[in-house]
């Protein structure tokens, strides 16, 4: 929560505000998120309007997950910015926006609640199938080797199951070409 009363309630008026606070719990998607607890670095400006205050700002946080590919661990920096009107809680609205006023966010005795602001920007930024590099080229379907780890990786081609009976005869009696006729 950030207080706002600093601001007053004059037009114009703003503040910087830097900030670094422990990232809430599931602040991410199943395969890549923000761990819970570790820092989140806030760059805002508030800035008093006539309707409330106006937050912009980004959110710098490290990630960790795994790629959507390959599994390997994936741990690197994100960047999010965003913009959000924050309405005093005593301005009331046009009774035809009703069902607007629900995606209206609203200060709260002065104080602003940033987590679903910072929720929804991070989860929005983040990539839907994560790649811990570009071009990556997964697991092998057939025995799951990391096909990065050994690119020459291959199977022999599969038998047919028709002639697999043939192979075990090629095992028992081995192929002399001296006794071929011609």
């Amino acid at each position: 929560m950030l207080d706002t009363r600093e601001l007053g309630r004059r037009p114009g008026s703003q503040r910087d505000v830097v900030r670094t606070v422990p990232a809430p719990a599931e602040l991410g998607i199943e395969v890549l998120r923000v761990p819970e607890g570790s820092p989140v670095e806030l760059d805002l400006r508030l800035e008093a309007v006539m309707e409330g205050v106006l937050v912009s700002g980004s959110a710098s946080a490290e990630l960790v997950g795994e790629c959507a590919r390959c599994l390997e661990p994936i741990q690197e920096m994100t960047q999010v910015r965003f913009q959000e009107l924050f309405v005093y809680d005593d301005v009331r609205h046009d009774p035809q926006d009703a069902e607007l006023d629900d995606e209206v966010s609203r200060l709260e005795d002065d104080l602003l609640d940033l987590e679903p602001l910072l929720r929804d920007a991070v989860v929005l930024a983040l990539p839907f199938r994560p790649l811990c590099e570009e071009g990556c080229p997964g697991l092998c379907i057939e025995c799951g080797a990391r096909l990065a780890d050994d690119p020459e990786h291959a199977h022999d081609e599969p038998i047919d199951p028709r002639w697999a009976s043939l192979t075990a005869l090629q095992d028992v009696v081995p192929h002399d070409p001296s006794t071929t006729q011609e």
